[in-house]
């Protein structure tokens, strides 16, 4: 009786150890198809070579004329996915999450790294990533910043600063980069706000969050003063010009 309840013990332990061992296969969640680069690969890689990659979407912008722009990000780092080639049908399968092999070029355009003229597929392997957003207030203003270029982050305690358009007016916003934009059109979102003495440019993207969005309809509300938090992905146009999802009046 001793020797059977031994060996039901020694069972029932491997068991649970085999239990406590399953979240570690979240460490492997980005072990790369035989031909497909690991992020440190695709960072190393020159601009204008093919690049090979397996990433997560994120979000994506509007899709139009067979193509969508997809933020994108695995457990190492983010890939933007600029006007990738995709039926309309596609498009709405690429929820956040979703597990995608994209084939392109690598491209910069005014500092923004992306892949281009790219092609995917869908990865079947059972496997999701929805990223947490990092923190990057301290990492304004410093060298540290671009190595996150499109990942999703979060500022927190901002200051919303006035924003000059082109005639030199002063506002908390403005519909396009010089205020040539109005309400009711496909318009982006401009506005500056403060960290630790400096002041950064943030946009809310019309195709990425439309006027019908709790992120557009914020920034609309702000005031010039407002302690606010954001979250959205670091984007780049001569210097870090992040594409806002969340706005948070304090």
């Amino acid at each position: 009786m001793k020797k059977i309840f031994a060996l039901l013990l020694a069972v029932m332990m491997v068991f649970t150890l085999a239990a406590c061992a399953t979240p570690a296969a979240d460490d492997e969640a980005d072990v790369k198809s035989e031909g497909v680069m690991t992020y440190e690969e695709y960072a190393a890689a020159a601009m204008d070579t093919e690049v090979v990659v397996e990433t997560y979407v994120q979000a994506t912008q509007s899709w139009w004329d067979d193509s969508i722009t997809v933020y994108s990000q695995d457990h190492d780092g983010a890939y933007f996915l600029y006007n990738m080639a995709c039926s309309e049908e596609d498009a709405a399968k690429l929820t956040a999450g979703t597990k995608i092999r994209v084939t392109g070029y690598k491209g910069e355009w005014a500092g923004e790294v992306e892949i281009m003229d790219a092609t995917f597929e869908f990865v079947d392997d059972g496997k999701t990533y929805i990223a947490d957003a990092a923190d990057a207030t301290e990492w304004l203003g410093t060298d540290d910043l671009i190595a996150h270029q499109n990942e999703f982050v979060s500022f927190k305690g901002l200051t919303v600063e006035a924003s000059t358009d082109a005639s030199g007016n002063e506002a908390a916003f403005l519909y396009g980069w010089d205020g040539s934009g109005a309400e009711g059109t496909d318009s982006d979102l401009y506005f500056n706000a403060s960290v630790n003495g400096q002041t950064y440019t943030f946009v809310i993207e019309y195709y990425l969050c439309g006027a019908d969005t709790e992120a557009y309809q914020a920034v609309q509300g702000l005031q010039i003063g407002d302690t606010i938090d954001l979250e959205g992905f670091l984007y780049w146009y001569e210097g870090a010009q992040p594409h806002i999802t969340s706005v948070i009046v304090k």
